[in-house]
């Protein structure tokens, strides 16, 4: 792998979204010595397999998948995520994510989350979700919200059990931790990093089939807090 480069990947359906993002990307600043590619994953299949597609294409160590309608906003995010990754130990960074995983197996339901993303869902509803921080410079914790996955460690993503477009962040979390690397969350104490623009609508019916998929694989593994 490249250690030098960095590639950002992203599934897109939406020329304008994508575009968007784009924008916010060409504008962080880049480590001396660092490379940067931008790999668009167009009619993918699912979520992860339009990542494992994009993961076998690239030689980059360093992989960002993020939505399409996720805008980085912090322009030394690829200083404080290297800084991150300096720690061998770490596999994947995400924004926002629970310490430990509910027996739902639904990051959100945890009673310890952490990380903030400041969520633009429609033009007059603008709401800062700032959950714990850290104490220190990142917290460990078991899964983080898909929107933005940072890794500088190729794991497959488990296309053969997620074939949609759920669950898959947080079944990938759950891979890092069975090869043994932590995922973590950064400090946000100062400013937010991230501003994600997703489209308000009702939690699709198929979620509940992924989250069973998942408690069949991960189940056995999970250790709610009570």
């Amino acid at each position: 792998m490249n250690d030098k480069k960095i590639a950002f990947i992203t599934c897109v359906n939406s020329d304008y979204w994508y575009s968007e993002c784009l924008l916010y990307l060409k504008h962080l600043k880049i480590p001396e010595g660092m490379s940067v590619e931008y790999i668009d994953v167009r009619d993918a299949k699912s979520m992860a397999a339009g990542y494992n597609s994009a993961m076998k294409k690239s030689d980059a160590k360093f992989k960002i998948y993020l939505h399409q309608d996720t805008l980085i906003v912090n322009k030394n995010f690829l200083y404080d995520l290297l800084e991150i990754f300096s720690d061998k130990n770490i596999g994947l960074v995400g924004m926002i994510g629970c310490m430990s995983l509910p027996k739902t197996g639904v990051w959100w339901d945890g009673l310890r989350n952490y990380g903030r993303v400041l969520h633009a869902c429609e033009p007059e509803s603008i709401v800062d979700s700032h959950c714990n921080e850290p104490e220190g410079k990142f917290q460990e914790v078991e899964a983080v919200d898909g929107f933005l996955m940072a890794t500088q460690y190729d794991l497959n993503w488990r296309e053969d059990l997620f074939d949609g477009w759920h669950l898959y962040d947080t079944s990938q979390c759950k891979e890092m931790q069975r090869a043994g690397y932590k995922v973590v969350v950064p400090n946000q104490e100062k400013d937010f990093w991230c501003i994600h623009c997703p489209k308000e609508k009702p939690l699709e019916s198929s979620y509940k089939k992924y989250q069973k998929i998942f408690l069949r694989e991960y189940g056995a593994e999970l250790n709610p807090e009570v």
